[in-house]
């Protein structure tokens, strides 16, 4: 009887041996996140990112890639890539898998965390806001209606009053399909696409495939926020128009964990540094020379070098 006990001692000690071994080795789930101090400790930052538009283009580069080397480099650490998809980046920031609900979010389990921030063209949502805490802004975008280009809708002309442009565009929707992707800024439900009778169709591919559905033709029309739009109508000219704005003017930013507010604090020095001394106006000239153009007003102030 003693060496049953001892042996089932034994084989207890061995099991929690292995489990703080997993955990030392970083295989277990941790659901805490790295603030500054622990990221120049580690000596890396890692940035986490969806291949999207010319954000983070899929090979290497991209605004927000140049961006983080840039950042990582203030810091004085190394830069490590951690490719995430749109449905999963809360979780692999917070460690927090959610689902959105509108405006607010249901926390339904625990997932590994991945990397210390996210830089990824992401726009500041309410829903997202429940969950991460962002930058300062760092780049405008707005929603707009995209329709093929032989559809029968003809774009609007805008006016002085921008609720007034998104009503009319609206009101083109009654009746027809619209692509949408659920919980991420092109998602129908946050504009109310169904109440004026629209045919939501929720996509299931990427937010890069989008445009190439539409003229496909697996849709007349699709939400595309500005920055995509601006790639899909140099990579595709001819093929699809811009039909008018669906949303109000956005803003997007780089998301923290709310356990790490050095780490954002000091982003947001660093952005400041580089938005006065021309380094960021340079990055967002080489990835999306046409943006000053179409938000004159958000890049007031912005040095050119």
């Amino acid at each position: 009887m003693r060496q049953q006990q001892l042996s089932v001692t034994y084989q207890a000690h061995l099991v929690l041996a292995i489990v703080a071994s997993l955990l030392i080795l970083g295989l277990g789930r941790p659901v805490w996140g790295s603030d500054l101090p622990e990221i120049k400790q580690k000596g890396v930052l890692r940035h986490l990112g969806v291949p999207y538009a010319n954000f983070v283009t899929g090979s290497g580069d991209g605004m927000d890639v140049d961006l983080m080397k840039l950042f990582a480099q203030d810091l004085g650490v190394s830069y490590q890539y951690v490719q995430t998809s749109w449905g999963n980046v809360v979780g692999d920031l917070t460690g927090k898998k959610v689902r959105p609900k509108g405006e607010e979010v249901e926390f339904v389990g625990e997932v590994p965390i991945k990397g210390d921030m996210v830089a990824s063209g992401m726009t500041i949502l309410a829903w997202r806001e429940q969950v991460v805490d962002f930058s300062t802004s760092v780049f405008p975008t707005q929603v707009w209606l995209i329709a093929r280009a032989d559809s029968s809708l003809k774009p609007i002309k805008s006016s002085d009053r921008l609720d007034r442009d998104i009503g009319r565009v609206k009101a083109l929707l009654r009746g027809r399909p619209v692509l949408g992707k659920l919980d991420t800024c092109l998602d129908p439900g946050l504009y109310g696409l169904e109440k004026v009778g629209a045919k939501v169709i929720c996509f299931e591919g990427t937010l890069n495939e989008l445009a190439p559905a539409i003229i496909k033709g697996e849709a007349e029309l699709t939400l595309l926020d500005v920055p995509d739009a601006l790639i899909a109508l140099e990579k595709w000219p001819g093929e699809i128009k811009v039909i008018g704005p669906i949303s109000p003017r956005q803003e997007m930013g780089c998301a923290f964990a709310k356990t790490s507010p050095q780490l954002r604090e000091a982003f947001n020095r660093f952005f400041h540094r580089i938005k006065q001394d021309g380094t960021y106006l340079a990055l967002v000239r080489k990835y999306y020379p046409s943006a000053p153009h179409h938000f004159p007003k958000f890049f007031e102030g912005f040095k050119r070098k």
